[in-house]
C-alpha cells in the first residue's frame, strides 16, 4: 500500500471510530501524524474532531499548526474565514461564541497575521474594510500603517458607489469606527487640511443621521418594523438599519456627543485656542465671539487656523441647537408613526392684546351704564402701531403646559440664532460657511428651513420670511409623500398661518384675510368648554413693548382658529377706528368681537361710540352673524330716544329677506321660547327690533338712501 493510501486508511479508520470510541479515534490520528507529519488531511481531521467536540484550547493549537505548516491550503482559509466572520457577527449563539473563543486562544502575532491575510483575500470593499477595522481595534499598533489608508479607501468607495446620502455604510464605518482610531493615535501624523476634511465628513454624517426624517428613513428601511424606529425621547439611540450594515453596527449612541468629541480632538491637534474641561454650547459660542474680535490681529497662518475654529465650532453649535428647537416644536419630523403624538407648535406674532388695554369689571354689563359723552374711551392700544422688531430682542410667549421644557427650547432657539448671526457677521466666515452648506445641500433640509422661517420672523424680516415660506412649500412638493398621516396637511397649515401673520405685520391686511380664509378650509370647529373663553387674558405684564411679542402656539384647530379670529379682528379694527368711515370694517369687527365675549366688550363700546358720533350705521349682514344678546340689546337701545335715535341700516334688501326666509325655514324653531325665557331684557330687545324693522320698511319705500342716511343723520338724533 502507498503512503497516500496508508494516510487515507488511517483517517477513514479514525472517522469510523468517532461515534463509537472518540479516544480510540484520536489515538489512530496521533499515530498517523507521527508516521506522516507532513500530511494535511491527518491534521485537519484531528482539528475537526476537536472543533466538533468544542474543545477550545486543543482546537486552537491544531488550527495554529495548520496555519503555520499549511498556509496554502484552501480548506484552512475557509475555516479561518468562518472564524473571522464570527468575530464580526452580532449573534450570541453557542457556535459563534465558540469560534470567538477559539480565535482568542491563538497567539497575538498569529491573530494579527491571520486577519491581515484574510483581509488581503477579500475583494468586497465593505467586507475588506470590516476585516481591517477588526485588525485595527485588536492591534492598535497597526493603526499607523493601515488607519489612514482604510479611511481613504472608505471615502473613495463612497464616491465610486455614488451614495446619495452621507448616511451610508462606508461613511458610517469611517466616521464612527476608523476616524476615532486615527485621530486619537498620536503616532499618526496628519496635516491640518486632512483633519479639516475628516471633521467636515464627520459633521455632515452625524447631522444627517440625527435629523434624518421619517419619510427618508422608511424608504431605506423597507419592511423594517415601525416599532424599531427611534424613541422620541432619545433621538440619540435610533433603531433604523443602514443599508449594508447589521442592526448593531447601524446603532449610534449619543451622536452629538461623539461629534463634539471629534471637534475637540481635531482642535487640539490643530492647535486651536481650546478651553480645558467640558464647556456648554453657550460657553463655546461666547468663546468664538471673543475670538472673532481679534481675528484681524493674526498673521495669515494663524488667521486661517482660527477661522476654521470659529466656523466649525459655531456651525456645530448652530445645527445642534436648531435641531433641538425644531425637534421640540415639531417632533413628528423625526419620529416614527408609532411614536407618542405630541402637538406641534408654530411661531406667530402675538395679537392677544387685540381687545385693547381697558380694564373691565366682569360683574357688570358696561353697555347698560354707557354714557354718551364723547372722549371717555381710552386711546387704542399699541398693537395698532407699527412695531418693527428689527434689531432688538423679542419676547416669545409659551404655555408651559404645552411645552414642558420651554426654557431649554427658547435657549436653543437663542443660541442657534446667535450662532447664525455670528457666521454671517464677517465676510470670511460667511464665505466658508456658505461653501459648506452648498456642499451639504442644506437647502433641501426641511427641518432647517422650518427653523430659518421662525428665525426670520423673529428678526422681523417679514418680506424675507414670506419668500422663505414659499421656498418651504416648493421644498415640500419635491419630497416623497410623508408616511405620517396628516404630516403634509400640518406643514401646509403651518405655512398658511405664518404667511398670514407675516402679511399682517407688513400691513397687507387683504392678504392676511385671504390666508386666514384659506386656512379655515382645514379647521375643525373646537368644542367650547361651558361657554368660557378659550384664552383668558394674561395677568403677567409682558417684559417688552406690546406688539413686539411672539407666541409659540399649538398647531391645532382649537388654538389656531381663535388666533385667526384675533388676526382678522386686528385687521378690521385698524380700518374701523380710523378717522375715515368704513361701516363694513366696523361691522365685521363687531361680528368678530362676539368671540370670547366679554373680553371684547370695551372695544365694542368704542364701536358703539363711533356709531353715535356718525349718527348712523349701515351693515346689512348684522342679523346674519350677530347673535350676542348684549350686542343686540345695545343696538336696540341706540334706536330709542334715550339711546340717541341713531339711524341703523341692519337688514338686507327685500329679495335677500325672501331668500333668507326660504332657506332658513325651521332654523329659527324655538326662538320664541328662548325670547320668552330671556325676561325683561329680551322684551326691550324685541321692542327695539320692531322699531328697527319699521325704520327699515320706511327706507324700502324710498324715504332715504345709504348716502342720504349720512346726510340726514343729524335730523335723526
Amino acid at each position: 500500500m502507498s503512503a497516500q493510501g496508508d494516510c487515507e486508511f488511517l483517517v477513514q479508520r479514525a472517522r469510523e471510530l468517532v461515534p463509537q470510541d472518540l479516544w480510540a479515534a484520536k489515538a489512530w490520528l496521533i499515530t498517523a501524524r507521527s508516521l506522516y507529519p507532513a500530511d494535511f488531511n491527518i491534521q485537519y481531521e484531528m482539528y475537526t474532531i476537536e472543533r466538533n467536540a468544542e474543545r477550545t484550547a486543543t482546537a486552537g493549537r491544531l488550527l495554529y499548526d495548520m496555519f503555520v505548516n499549511f498556509p496554502d491550503q484552501p480548506v484552512v482559509w475557509r475555516e479561518i474565514s468562518i472564524i473571522t466572520s464570527a468575530l464580526r457577527n452580532d449573534s450570541q449563539d453557542k457556535q459563534t461564541q465558540f469560534l470567538r473563543s477559539l480565535f482568542e486562544t491563538l497567539p497575538g502575532r498569529i491573530q494579527c497575521e491571520m486577519l491581515l491575510k484574510v483581509t488581503e483575500q477579500c475583494f468586497n470593499t465593505l467586507e475588506r474594510s470590516e476585516m481591517l477595522l477588526l485588525l485595527l481595534r485588536r492591534f492598535p499598533e497597526t493603526v499607523v500603517q493601515h488607519g489612514v489608508g482604510l479611511g481613504e479607501a472608505l471615502l473613495e468607495a463612497e464616491t465610486i458607489e455614488e451614495q446619495e446620502s452621507p448616511v451610508n455604510c462606508f461613511r458610517k464605518l469611517f466616521v464612527c469606527d476608523v476616524l476615532p482610531l486615527i485621530i486619537n493615535n498620536h503616532d499618526v501624523r496628519l496635516p491640518a487640511n486632512l483633519l479639516y476634511k475628516y471633521l467636515n465628513k464627520a459633521a455632515e454624517f452625524y447631522i444627517n443621521y440625527v435629523t434624518r426624517s421619517t419619510q427618508i428613513e422608511n424608504q431605506h428601511q423597507g419592511a423594517q418594523e415601525t416599532s424599531d424606529l427611534m424613541s422620541p425621547s432619545k433621538r440619540s439611540s435610533q433603531k433604523y438599519i443602514i443599508e449594508g450594515l447589521t442592526e448593531k453596527s447601524s446603532q449610534i449612541v449619543d451622536p452629538w456627543e461623539r461629534l463634539f468629541k471629534i471637534l475637540n480632538v481635531v482642535g487640539m491637534r490643530c492647535d486651536w485656542q481650546m478651553d480645558k474641561g467640558r464647556r456648554s454650547y453657550g460657553d463655546i459660542l461666547h468663546r468664538m465671539k471673543d475670538l472673532c474680535r481679534y481675528m484681524n490681529n493674526f498673521d495669515n497662518e494663524a488667521h486661517a487656523k482660527y477661522k476654521n475654529q470659529v466656523v466649525y465650532s459655531t456651525m456645530l453649535v448652530f445645527f445642534k441647537n436648531a435641531f433641538q428647537y425644531v425637534n421640540s416644536i415639531q417632533p413628528s419630523l423625526f419620529q416614527g408613526p408609532n411614536a407618542p403624538s405630541q402637538v406641534p407648535l408654530v411661531l406667530l406674532e402675538d395679537v392677544s392684546n387685540v381687545y385693547g388695554d381697558v380694564e373691565i369689571d366682569r360683574s357688570k354689563h358696561i353697555h347698560k351704564k354707557r354714557k354718551l359723552a364723547e372722549g371717555r374711551e381710552k386711546p387704542m392700544s399699541s398693537d395698532d402701531e407699527d412695531c418693527s422688531a428689527k434689531g432688538r430682542n423679542r419676547h416669545i410667549v409659551i404655555n408651559k403646559a404645552e411645552l414642558a421644557n420651554s426654557i431649554e427650547v427658547l435657549e436653543s432657539f437663542k443660541l442657534a440664532r446667535e450662532s447664525w448671526e455670528l457666521l454671517y457677521s464677517l465676510e470670511f466666515l460667511d464665505k466658508e460657511f456658505t461653501r459648506i452648506c452648498l456642499a451639504w445641500k442644506t437647502d433641501t433640509w426641511l427641518w432647517l428651513r422650518i427653523f430659518l422661517n421662525d428665525m426670520i420672523i423673529y428678526q422681523g424680516q417679514y418680506k424675507k420670511a414670506i419668500a422663505s415660506l414659499h421656498h418651504l412649500a416648493a421644498l415640500q412638493g419635491s419630497l416623497p409623500q410623508p408616511q405620517i398621516s396628516g404630516q403634509g396637511t400640518l406643514e401646509h397649515q403651518r405655512a398658511l398661518i405664518q404667511l398670514a401673520t407675516c402679511h399682517f405685520a407688513l400691513g397687507d391686511y387683504k392678504m392676511t384675510c385671504e390666508k386666514v380664509l384659506d386656512l379655515m378650509c382645514y379647521m375643525v370647529l373646537p368644542i367650547q368648554d361651558g361657554g368660557k373663553s378659550q384664552e383668558e387674558p394674561s395677568k403677567v405684564k409682558p417684559k417688552f413693548r406690546k406688539g413686539s411679542d411672539l407666541k409659540l402656539l399649538p398647531c391645532t384647530s382649537k388654538a389656531i382658529m381663535p388666533y385667526c379670529l384675533h388676526l382678522m379682528l386686528a385687521c378690521f379694527k385698524l380700518r374701523a377706528f380710523t378717522d375715515s368711515r368704513d361701516d363694513m370694517a366696523l361691522g365685521h369687527a363687531i361680528v368678530l368681537l362676539q368671540h370670547e365675549w366679554p373680553r371684547g366688550e370695551a372695544l365694542f363700546l368704542k364701536a358703539v361710540s363711533k356709531i353715535c358720533q356718525q349718527g348712523n350705521f349701515q351693515y346689512e349682514n348684522f342679523f346674519n352673524y350677530v347673535t350676542n344678546i348684549d350686542m343686540l340689546e345695545e343696538f336696540a337701545y341706540l334706536r330709542t330716544q334715550e339711546g340717541g335715535k341713531i339711524h341703523l341700516e341692519l337688514l338686507p334688501n327685500q329679495g335677500m329677506l325672501i331668500k333668507h326666509h326660504t332657506v332658513t325655514r325651521g332654523i329659527t324653531k324655538g326662538v320664541k321660547e328662548d325670547r320668552e325665557e330671556g325676561g325683561p331684557d329680551m322684551g326691550r330687545l324685541t321692542a327695539g327690533t320692531q322699531r328697527l324693522r319699521l325704520g327699515r320698511n320706511s327706507r324700502a319705500n324710498g324715504v332715504g338712501s345709504p348716502q342720504g342716511s349720512s346726510r340726514g343723520a343729524p335730523g335723526n338724533r
